[in-house]
């Protein structure tokens, strides 16, 4: 069990619906994407091209920052929207998607790229199956 899932038991009330498992794993994919993202951008800014990898550090940037915003929400349980949590999941969804399309373009020939898109993918992927069971 993960601290995250542990903290999650421990909630005094009931989730409104949320699967915890789901929530968890969402939420810690949230996060290590986020440092995931941040550690591919710091990455392509040492390359010698990082001119060409401008585009990837921008994508790299703003996903660690949604999917971070995204793991703070989903932690907070008390009083949540829903119609708000579905809408930063989709954000989510759709940052870490553009975010892994970005960085499988350079994959081949920045392995740190490579990881950073299997993340993204990872996230999302959490974001929708966390979406599903709420619907």
């Amino acid at each position: 069990m993960t601290h995250v899932s542990s903290m999650l038991e421990t909630y005094p009330k009931d989730l409104a619906g949320v699967d915890r498992e789901k929530l968890a794993a969402c939420i810690a994919a949230c996060f290590e994407c986020a440092q995931v993202c941040t550690a591919c951008a710091d990455a392509c800014l040492a390359e010698d091209m990082v001119a060409e990898l401008r585009t990837c550090i921008r994508t790299d940037l703003d996903c660690a920052d949604i999917c971070a915003a995204t793991g703070a929400v989903l932690t907070r349980q008390t009083g949540a929207n829903p119609t708000l949590l579905r809408s930063i999941l989709e954000a989510c969804q759709a940052a870490c998607e553009v975010c892994a399309e970005e960085c499988e373009r350079h994959a081949e020939m920045h392995e740190h790229c490579r990881i950073c898109a299997e993340a993204c993918r990872r996230c999302a992927l959490a974001c929708a199956d966390l979406l599903a069971s709420m619907a």
